[in-house]
């Protein structure tokens, strides 16, 4: 692990622990040069899948994309990184258990899904994305049909 302020390659580890969800290890660490303190969170790679997008293409999976967009809607909201990362990690045990190729709309589908139990705004904010919405009625179709 390098320095983020001096960029030095030997650092210590002055504290391991478990996140609350059981799925990272959080580090405290200090710079064995500059003294700087850091803190950096570990977890398991799990084995990739390519995506299978809606006009045949596919692609590697991007944690990195799928959070973007989870932010995106979540904004100015009531949720924190901890709520973000496990719906992701969760999210992620799944697609990889349905095999090597996973098709856009089943992630697409099942962030919706995760998101209306997390945040409702976030999930109309997702879902006006993710379906298209071409008007103001089918807008209001979807917000009817979460108050039901």
């Amino acid at each position: 692990m390098y320095c983020p302020k001096c960029k030095h390659t030997e650092t210590s580890v002055l504290d391991s622990r478990l996140t609350h969800e059981g799925k990272s290890v959080r580090r405290r660490r200090e710079c064995d040069q500059c003294k700087y303190r850091f803190t950096t969170f570990e977890r398991v790679e799990l084995s990739t899948f390519v995506v299978v997008k809606r006009d045949g293409s596919r692609e590697p999976y991007s944690r990195e994309k799928v959070e973007k967009g989870v932010w995106r809607a979540c904004e100015k909201r009531n949720v924190t990184q901890a709520q973000v990362d496990s719906l992701l990690n969760d999210l992620e045990e799944e697609w990889m258990s349905s095999g090597k190729e996973v098709p856009s709309k089943m992630i697409g589908e099942s962030v919706m899904e995760k998101l209306k139990k997390l945040d409702e705004v976030a999930y109309i904010r997702f879902a006006s994305v993710y379906k298209h919405f071409k008007d103001l009625e089918s807008f209001k179709k979807e917000v009817l049909e979460l108050m039901q």
